[in-house]
């Protein structure tokens, strides 16, 4: 199959996001004039400024945006852009800067399995090391584990934390996983449609994890493939802000209230 054969969607979903810019910009430059790729912006109540600035993009004739006049959350967004379209989604968050165009090869290397939903390739931080986003499962006591600020309490739990963190994965061969991060995966929309998506009760955090979930309860496996890489401006905004850390909590209650509780 050709890859214009292919529907390939770009889902981006922001609030005044700053770094959105840039990462349209590299995205942009790096498709050129591929223009098979669709690019679809939901903007969750920005800024009037914001919103002027994010509508001069609306001069590539494969973006399109929608202006949201409430902020109802990153999986809300989701859903609006792709449920409801066909072929692969590509879940891309405002922070996410492309090196190299693999768009489409990610695309085929789901749609060669398919007996996965989700497909994840190497995250990275800026200076090229590897975020570790992976997970096996979740707990109360290794997720809280990552917020305490104290390097020597880490130490003690090192083992423990690495084993939480997937940091065993192979690096020259795909891996199926269990949970995959929401800042960037492949989505098989078929799949995700039977799922119907995103639970959008979850304002931000943990939606991810659960969407994982479903697809494995719908019988479908997530696929770590480090021969792909994408670069994630990672702010933790969930250890640096209060208000974001309680949004982190609630979200963790929605979780395991709905998944049963595992605190150790």
């Amino acid at each position: 199959m050709k890859k214009n054969d292919i529907n390939v969607t770009v889902s981006i979903v922001t609030h005044n996001s700053d770094k959105i810019f840039l990462s349209l910009d590299s995205m942009i430059e790096i498709l050129n004039k591929e223009q098979s790729i669709q690019i679809k912006i939901f903007d969750n109540a920005s800024e009037k400024n914001y919103r002027e600035r994010l509508a001069k993009y609306l001069d590539y004739p494969f973006v399109s945006i929608e202006f949201y006049g409430e902020n109802k959350g990153f999986g809300f967004g989701h859903n609006a852009n792709l449920l409801g379209v066909s072929g692969y989604g590509i879940i891309f968050n405002p922070d996410i800067i492309l090196s190299e165009n693999h768009l489409h090869e990610m695309v085929d290397h789901l749609a060669a399995n398919p007996k996965c939903g989700l497909l994840a390739p190497k995250i990275l931080n800026e200076d090229g090391t590897t975020q570790y986003l992976i997970r096996d499962h979740l707990d109360v006591f290794d997720y809280m584990l990552r917020f305490i600020p104290f390097r020597f309490v880490k130490r003690i739990f090192a083992k423990r934390l690495a084993k939480f963190e997937c940091r065993d994965l192979p690096e020259d061969q795909d891996s199926f996983v269990r949970m995959i991060s929401g800042s960037f995966m492949v989505v098989d929309l078929a799949k995700f449609h039977e799922i119907n998506g995103f639970d959008d009760r979850y304002f931000m955090y943990f939606e991810d994890n659960d969407l994982c979930r479903k697809m494995e309860q719908a019988g479908y496996k997530a696929l770590y493939s480090p021969q792909f890489s994408v670069v994630h401006l990672y702010e933790r905004g969930a250890v640096k802000n209060q208000k974001l850390f309680f949004i982190f909590l609630q979200s963790m209650r929605k979780y395991f209230q709905k998944w049963g509780w595992q605190f150790f």
